[in-house]
């Protein structure tokens, strides 16, 4: 049953990325011959005015095919008023843009979702950011508890800079230099002054990189109790989300690139089927959080500049306005095949990735 619900979500994702295309592409008057959820043999279809909808024996995609665009044929042009070849290079950019950015409006919308449920604090989202700023305990040899912080105390300053959120302290002590003068409220309503040297400790980051941090040694009080947001502050949790998830995901791309992230992290769909099942057997929250990082990491993959991606035809029509025509027809040819090349590479190393964790256990 998770499998199936994971497949569901999948092509529920691939659905609305593909929608954003052709809802760009029919208001900009381009023909779409095509709409198809997954790959391979269609299993069913359904001609509605002159767009076939499909859905395909292979759910781990989808497309849209536009007339006088194709993917798999760069040279498949057509000069008709209703094609794609003929739409200004900023209308293509716009509807290139369109299918990430529906990715990222559905996973807003999820999150938004999430936040009207009510949440307890979970590392599925940015928590950190949703803390008070208040002491819950000490590690050993602590300067903050050296220099007179107890358990209970809300920090209000770091430097004379207000501390909002948990996630400020971090950010402030490594932002600030080696001398720190906090100002916290006790819980007897009494404001104090201390003054405290960090210690420098090295640690592992999100990406398992070994990093210098400055540290003092404090844990935050944890609340038990699920945050709960007005509609107003939904739509800001959404946003921060949504931009967070988009960031960290970037990073984590650049990071593989460079070769900071070992490659045998990467994942394939077997780990993105596996974790979603597990995530709709946690509940609904787990499901709608990790259904919403799925969403954004579709919209930021399907923007790197790779040919036969979004963004790779981005960029083709980038060159075409700064040159002012477009790349040859055996160019753009050569190209797509190497980005095809590169996502198959990809996809491949992912699988082998996956079957590897499976046989380990």
């Amino acid at each position: 049953m998770g499998i199936f619900i994971a497949l569901l979500i999948l092509s529920f994702l691939i659905f609305f990325h593909e929608l954003g295309h052709f809802t760009v592409a029919r208001a900009f008057g381009v023909q779409v011959d095509v709409f198809s959820i997954g790959f391979g043999k269609k299993i069913y279809s359904k001609q509605i005015a002159k767009t076939q909808w499909s859905i395909s024996a292979i759910p781990l995609g989808g497309y849209v095919k536009m007339k006088g665009q194709d993917d798999s044929d760069p040279t498949a042009v057509n000069y008709d008023s209703d094609s794609y070849t003929t739409k200004t290079p900023l209308q293509k950019i716009g509807i290139l843009l369109a299918g990430p950015f529906a990715n990222f409006l559905v996973a807003f919308l999820l999150y938004f979702g999430a936040s009207q449920i009510g949440t307890p604090l979970s590392p599925l989202f940015n928590y950190s950011h949703y803390m008070a700023p208040v002491v819950g305990g000490f590690s050993p040899d602590s300067p903050a508890k050296e220099a007179g912080l107890k358990e209970g105390d809300k920090i209000l300053k770091i430097n004379n800079t207000s501390i909002k959120t948990w996630e400020e302290i971090g950010t402030n002590i490594q932002k600030q230099g080696d001398n720190l003068h906090f100002t916290v409220l006790r819980e007897n309503g009494v404001v104090l002054d201390f003054d405290l040297k960090p210690i420098i400790k090295e640690q592992k980051n999100r990406f398992g990189e070994s990093v210098k941090r400055k540290l003092i040694g404090i844990a935050p009080q944890v609340s038990n109790k699920e945050l709960y947001f007005s509609p107003i502050d939904g739509l800001s949790f959404a946003w921060n989300e949504t931009l967070h998830a988009s960031t960290m995901i970037f990073q984590s791309v650049q990071k593989l690139i460079t070769g900071a992230v070992p490659a045998n992290q990467l994942g394939g769909v077997i780990s993105i089927v596996d974790i979603t099942a597990k995530a709709s057997q946690s509940g609904i929250l787990a499901l709608l959080f990790f259904t919403a990082l799925i969403s954004v990491n579709l919209g930021v993959l399907n923007l790197l500049p790779i040919p036969a991606l979004d963004g790779g035809h981005i960029m083709f029509n980038i060159y075409e306005m700064i040159r002012g025509k477009a790349p040859s027809e055996e160019i753009m040819y050569r190209l797509t095949l190497v980005g095809w090349g590169i996502l198959l590479s990809l996809m491949l190393l992912g699988l082998y990735n996956d079957i590897y964790r499976m046989m380990l256990g």
